[in-house]
């Protein structure tokens, strides 16, 4: 006998609640919808659903919004029923009943991030320790050591040694041999660049080297070193170089093409920020497309930088992107649809609601508090005495009934300048949530047990 389940839900959500349980194939359940008269299903609560949900006796089991509030463990109790909480969005409905899941583990990755600090011998120790430890928490695996040409750096061995008391990973990234044989003595793991014209330095450290070619496109000098690093069984990295767009990239990328194919063993690095510091784009488009590239040739490391602003975020982009690229080779699908952190202008879906549906709800309200959605239309604001629809918000002035609530203007003006930004981008926007930037703002972690505090235009009015 099928299992039967009540799906707890509201207003706006129901129909489209509908069509998604319609669409799983071979249901092993049979199900109904209750509305519990809530415009937006992710404001109920546990209590509001204990309330509200009436006679349950035929369902073996409840399925609430994602993001209900409460403790559900104690409805169940009370209601003396089974009680989970689906998932936050629709559209993964169908994995709480063995569709195909539509959340990948981003928890392995296999490429390194070697991250330079660019400056370091104009810094002290404390600011390299500082800033090491921004990169590591931004996703750095190897934190580069960047040297500067003729300018002196007499605390390097104290950068690395302190670097090193921290357990952090470091390479020296230098060309000056001199700065190089002292980082390897000093205890650096990893040593940038060596050539075939100072490969004599491997013979006076044990760093492992980044190799490199003497030159631009001289693949045979790089070629030359590889060689008698596996013929001295040496562990190294080899490095053919990415050069700029419109300064050889192409010609470049092949390369990388033709040393994997040559060696399809040996560890490679890729230094990325010939791209992304010198093309004047969003950087996460850049850096999913090139860890794409990555991908594909089984590079292992790569070497980027944050000097210019637009490139202020770029580790914790590579820290993404690696993880996204692996969960879509190894589960032999495009890079869609698995995280949509790198999606931090566009949203990756259309807006959520028509004008029509929008205007149904608006019929349907009956009080004086201000709602705000979005759609094709632009930005509709309503409540039980009509709906607006400008895509400007000041449009929206003369309409406005609030008397000389300080408070509920400026909350009505951070929520309009939010949804025109959403609607400008084609973002998702949700009434006192935050825009979605992606990957370049943590969000804090959300606690389902616990409620929002009271804003200042509710306390107002409870206070008056």
């Amino acid at each position: 006998m099928k299992e039967h389940i009540l799906f707890i839900t509201g207003k706006l959500a129901e129909k489209n609640l509908k069509k998604v349980l319609d669409c799983i194939e071979d249901k092993k359940f049979s199900y109904e919808i209750k509305n519990l008269n809530i415009n937006v299903a992710a404001l109920l609560t546990t209590e509001m659903i204990k309330r509200r949900i009436g006679d349950i006796s035929n369902f073996d089991k409840i399925i609430i919004p994602g993001r209900v509030k409460g403790d559900i463990n104690a409805l169940s109790k009370t209601l003396n029923i089974s009680i989970e909480r689906g998932p936050e969005e629709l559209k993964d409905m169908p994995v709480l009943f063995g569709g195909k899941p539509l959340k990948y583990d981003l928890s392995k990755y296999e490429v390194h991030i070697f991250a330079e600090i660019t400056d370091a011998p104009l810094m002290s120790i404390d600011q390299i320790i500082n800033l090491a430890k921004y990169y590591t928490s931004n996703g750095a695996d190897i934190i580069d050591v960047g040297c500067l040409p003729n300018q002196p750096f007499p605390h390097l061995a104290e950068a690395i040694q302190e670097l090193k008391n921290q357990d952090l990973y470091v390479s020296v990234d230098s060309h000056d041999n001199d700065e190089l044989i002292l980082g390897g003595k000093s205890g650096a793991d990893y040593l940038l660049s060596i050539k075939s014209d100072n490969f004599y330095i491997l013979d006076e450290v044990d760093s492992y080297p980044i190799l490199i070619p003497n030159k631009p496109g001289d693949m045979d000098s790089l070629y030359e070193c590889i060689e008698k690093c596996l013929k001295m069984k040496r562990t190294f990295i080899a490095d053919s170089i990415l050069d700029p767009i419109n300064h050889g990239f192409t010609s470049s990328l092949l390369r990388y093409s033709e040393l994997r194919k040559k060696y399809p063993d040996i560890h490679i690095m890729m230094g990325t920020g010939n791209i992304t510091e010198l093309t004047h784009a969003d950087t996460t488009g850049m850096t999913m497309l090139l860890m794409g590239i990555i991908s594909e040739l089984k590079i292992n490391h790569i070497l980027t930088t944050e000097v210019s602003n637009h490139c202020s975020t770029v580790i914790k982009e590579n820290d993404l992107a690696r993880r996204i690229m692996l969960a879509s080779s190894t589960n032999a699908i495009t890079p869609k649809h698995i995280h949509p952190g790198l999606l931090v202008t566009h949203g990756s879906e259309g807006f959520q609601y028509n004008l029509d549906e929008i205007e149904d709800l608006a019929k349907k309200i009956k009080d004086s508090n201000y709602r705000i959605m979005i759609s094709d239309n632009g930005i509709s604001l309503f409540n039980r005495d009509g709906i607006h629809t400008y895509t400007n918000p000041y449009d929206f002035f003369d309409h406005l009934n609030i008397g000389k609530d300080v408070g509920h203007a400026f909350y009505l003006g951070m929520e309009l300048a939010k949804a025109q930004i959403a609607f400008q981008l084609r973002k998702n926007y949700e009434q006192d949530e935050e825009l979605d930037w992606g990957c370049l703002f943590d969000k804090p972690a959300e606690d389902k047990l616990t409620f929002k505090k009271s804003g200042p235009t509710y306390k107002k009015k409870n206070d008056t």
